[in-house]
């Protein structure tokens, strides 16, 4: 006789609100998927460089996907969900919640100029002490600044900022509120004092009752409305509970709480994170909040991941590769049977600037050593390569900072299908690669979160050590590594040695 599931009743829905789509997937108790759905968000481009989108896109995907999920699942039995949203994003409302203007989202770079001019106002010290993020254009602090110059008018309208979860969080609750771990990317919050910093916000011209209340990662925010209780099928005693950015919400939902484990995203961008309970901050890392009861990742990241191969097929190969879906594996099959260290070809992943170590947002990439019998095989090994080369970077400045070693790095994101890519990141990096047997680790981290809340387990930790399982491990070529530290000692050199060349 098979003993029932005690849990197999109750779940959570963890609501990824990513760049592209939005994702609820719903989960038992022990980390198990019932219901999962998806819907686009369109994504416009309206100048080179410009990235926006209506925040009704948002939500209208977020009541289509939960619609999808409670015709598969009894509402009833749905407890609690919370959201992991895309980071460095946000919207303007006016004092009565109307959209000032479509949203600025992460991929923008409108506000590169207003960078340095804000910066010296405060101090780039300050900022980034108070904050935990060097000075770079990532964090919505200098679109705000960009937005106070160049549409005055609608900035001095602005009655409420919200981050994605926010603004998500308002239309299920009617309130606006937000977690630490999505308030911090903003680069308005004072991460020791977990309170939006009246230093910056004073600089901008703003009161912090232009922002949404913040919490910790799992607090519960209340019940959903009936009114959107309607319009998502979801049961009026659903609770709404305290999520994170993506990325912290990865971490989460990869069991990444000790400093020997990391994440790496492959995604779009290729983002590391490593636990700590210490805040520190160092040009090595940014500083984010976690989406634990306590602690904060050090973040590495490289805003050309996926986004360079795909680069490298469209610009260069000039291939279509939504009409030859193809042209991936025959890229990766050209370049297994070449050598690691790409016969003398390297690549600079740069193409969008460089975050961490250098801050430069004028940084540009560059293919080192080409030869007449390299082949596109090679640029595009060499890009992988590239790529690994700059995580073994990254991660070797974290550990010589915070004087921990990092045995195993937990891969998620699209990516991570690659085998060619993941087997050279595992030589490369010399550690190894843990493959969870949940891919949607986002979603997941957000599901622990809500979890918690609802008293599923008495800490994030203790409700990841159940929820997050492992699928596979590769370990790395010893022989293939050393090939590779040959290769790393003239990587390193590279950014500075081009630095005033290109």
């Amino acid at each position: 006789m098979k003993t029932k599931n005690p849990y197999s009743e109750n779940y959570v829905i963890g609501l990824d609100c990513s760049t592209t789509s939005v994702k609820a997937i719903v989960y038992d108790k022990l980390g198990k998927v019932a219901a999962h759905s998806s819907e686009p968000i369109p994504l416009s481009s309206p100048k080179p460089n410009y990235y926006e989108q209506d925040p009704n896109d948002w939500w209208g995907s977020v009541q289509k996907a939960l619609l999808k999920v409670t015709t598969q699942i009894d509402p009833s039995k749905i407890l609690a969900l919370a959201i992991s949203n895309q980071r460095e994003t946000f919207v303007a409302l006016d004092k009565n919640g109307n959209t000032l203007r479509p949203a600025i989202i992460w991929l923008d770079e409108r506000c590169k100029d207003e960078v340095e001019p804000f910066a010296k106002r405060i101090g780039h010290k300050k900022i980034h002490n108070i904050t935990g993020k060097p000075v770079d254009y990532a964090p919505v602090v200098y679109r705000l600044a960009w937005m106070k110059k160049h549409e005055p008018k609608l900035f001095n309208k602005i009655g409420m900022i919200c981050d994605v979860q926010a603004y998500l969080v308002w239309k299920l609750t009617g309130e606006f509120k937000t977690s630490w771990a999505s308030g911090d990317p903003l680069g308005l919050f004072d991460m020791k004092k977990k309170e939006w910093s009246p230093v910056i916000l004073k600089t901008l011209g703003l009161k912090d009752n232009q922002l949404p209340v913040v919490y910790p990662s799992g607090s519960l925010f209340g019940k959903i409305n009936s009114d959107s209780s309607k319009k998502t099928g979801l049961s009026i005693n659903t609770n709404i509970t305290a999520g994170g950015g993506d990325g912290q919400c990865s971490g989460l939902g990869s069991n990444v709480l000790s400093s020997n484990r990391a994440y790496l995203n492959l995604g779009t961008a290729v983002v590391a994170g490593i636990f700590s309970q210490k805040y520190k901050v160092n040009y090595a890392f940014r500083t984010m909040s976690s989406c634990c009861e306590s602690g904060y990742y050090y973040e590495c990241s490289l805003r050309a991941g996926t986004f360079a191969i795909d680069w490298f097929i469209k610009n260069i190969l000039k291939i279509d590769a939504k009409k030859q879906s193809s042209i991936y594996k025959q890229l990766e099959k050209e370049a297994e049977n070449i050598s690691p260290g790409c016969e003398g070809l390297l690549f600079l992943p740069y193409l969008c600037g460089v975050m961490n170590p250098y801050w430069d947002i004028n940084a540009s990439g560059a293919f080192i050593g080409l030869s007449t019998s390299h082949t596109r095989g090679h640029m595009y090994r060499s890009i992988l390569e590239g790529i690994a080369l700059e995580q073994l970077l990254a991660l070797s400045e974290v550990e010589y900072i915070t004087h921990t070693k990092i045995k195993e790095v937990v891969v998620i994101g699209g990516g991570a299908i690659n085998d060619l890519w993941v087997k050279i990141l595992a030589d490369v990096t010399n550690k190894d690669l843990i493959f969870p047997a949940n891919t949607e680790a986002s979603s997941l981290g957000a599901a622990i979160a809500a979890g918690v809340s609802i008293g599923w387990y008495k800490s994030a930790r203790g409700a990841a050590s159940k929820m997050v399982g492992v699928k596979k491990i590769i370990k790395p070529d010893k022989q293939n590594h050393n090939k590779y530290l040959d290769k790393y000692k003239t990587y390193k050199k590279l950014y500075l040695a081009l630095k005033n060349v290109i």
